[in-house]
């Protein structure tokens, strides 16, 4: 089962992502509301995926994928924003995002990211970490 962990400063936002990981048979294992927060879950947890909405109180979601870079080269991230415009997309790329997802978020769209960045096999499971 791929573990993943959830930035966003919105609870309830966090919340429906719990859930909408969870009904995909994923394991949310962290969640933080902050970038520090984020950065100290993921040395802890190592998750296989990270979401991470660009717009954060203090450091935004940009450096905070930044920082997750700098911890482990190899981090899968999928940035968000209700602010999908075509230059914080790049922004989202060029600071190591492997997708990027525009809100409202909604389940399909999510469920290609994470086949995207994670991988797929041919049953439709997702591909198990390696390691």
């Amino acid at each position: 089962m791929n573990s993943i962990m959830i930035v966003d400063v919105a609870a309830f936002t966090r919340l429906t992502m719990r859930s909408v990981f969870e009904s995909m048979g994923l394991k949310v294992i962290a969640e933080a509301d902050s970038v520090e927060e984020a950065v100290k879950n993921y040395r802890l947890y190592r998750p296989d995926l990270v979401l991470i909405d660009i717009s954060m109180t203090g450091m935004d979601g940009l450096r905070a994928s930044r920082k997750i870079l700098e911890v482990d080269q190899d981090a899968k991230i999928i940035m968000c924003s209700a602010l999908a415009y075509r230059d914080t997309v790049i922004q989202a790329i060029h600071s190591g995002a492997k997708d990027f997802i525009a809100k409202p978020l909604q389940k399909e769209r999510i469920e290609l990211a994470i086949q995207k960045v994670l991988g797929e096999n041919e049953s439709g499971r997702m591909m198990p970490k390696r390691g």
